[in-house]
């Protein structure tokens, strides 16, 4: 899956994550796009996790980090994004990408 992920970063392809959510206590499905995978560096758990943009979030927090355990599948999809669409901060990314700008 962590293979997966990073391709569809460097190819800028949306992913299908089907996740478990231990606030809803279930399995989730999201359309994302992949953004970096490695630890969060506001969390006191500093295990490397996937980071993406959640599209569909029921919250305005829209950034979803899981840990790999939590995550059940994760789907490529035909569709591309545009970091442009939710990069706003001075990035310093785990995964070196090419996104121009963004990067």
């Amino acid at each position: 899956m962590q293979e997966s992920f990073i391709n569809a970063i460097h190819s800028k392809n949306k992913i299908k994550v089907t996740f478990y959510s231990k606030e809803d206590g279930r399995n989730l499905i999201r359309l994302c796009a992949p953004m970096d995978f490695g630890p969060c560096r506001r969390a006191h758990n500093k295990s490397d996790r996937f980071h993406m943009w959640d599209y569909e979030s029921d919250q305005k927090k829209h950034v979803l980090g899981l840990l790999p355990e939590q995550v059940v599948s994760i789907e490529v999809q035909a569709g591309s994004f545009q970091p442009s669409e939710f990069v706003t901060w001075k990035t310093n990314w785990f995964v070196a990408r090419d996104w121009g700008l963004h990067s």
